[in-house]
């Protein structure tokens, strides 16, 4: 049996690349764990061979339901990470997707009550603030999840104070 949520991620892509369309979540048949609950998603694009292509989401919700959540942010890992230029249509046959679907930002007050491998990690100064996701290739210590999080968003830390919030992801793949 296929994921609902990645089968929806992938859909909206191909939809988006070859029609210029975004797929109206009105019109599909969905489960209802994707049209009434509400969640912040990531929808993470990479070539079969590894390669990330996209990665674009939101940590909390935006929009009415999950699946129009996906919906956005899978056209969005498609057309707007400022990494990589926009999927082409010869590149869909060779995409492999995952979706992650992430509780709510809890604070923390210390390191210690991190997990890179169990918790991506929010790491907020001011107005500034980045994010990462648990379990990532390459990624080996909580500290080095801050590190990537802190540079994604501007932070020094060695000079500016920072708040740390974890979450836990469903992740589909």
């Amino acid at each position: 049996m296929t994921d609902k949520y990645i089968e929806l991620a992938l859909k909206t892509i191909k939809t988006f690349v070859k029609d210029d369309k975004i797929i109206n979540v009105n019109t599909l048949e969905l489960p209802k764990e994707l049209t009434e609950k509400r969640a912040g998603t990531f929808v993470s694009v990479h070539l079969k061979n590894g390669e990330l292509r996209g990665c674009i989401g939101t940590f909390l919700p935006a929009r009415r339901n999950i699946a129009e959540e996906i919906i956005y942010n899978a056209v969005a890992a498609a057309s707007e990470d400022p990494r990589f230029s926009p999927i082409r249509p010869e590149e869909l046959d060779n995409l492999e997707i995952s979706v992650d679907i992430l509780s709510m930002p809890e604070a923390v007050d210390s390191v210690k009550k991190l997990n890179y491998k169990k918790y991506g990690v929010i790491v907020r100064s001011g107005r500034k603030s980045g994010l990462l996701l648990p379990d990532l290739e390459g990624v080996n210590t909580v500290e080095e999840q801050i590190s990537i999080a802190a540079r994604k968003a501007g932070i020094d830390l060695e000079r500016e104070k920072i708040e740390l919030f974890r979450f836990s992801v469903e992740r589909h793949e």
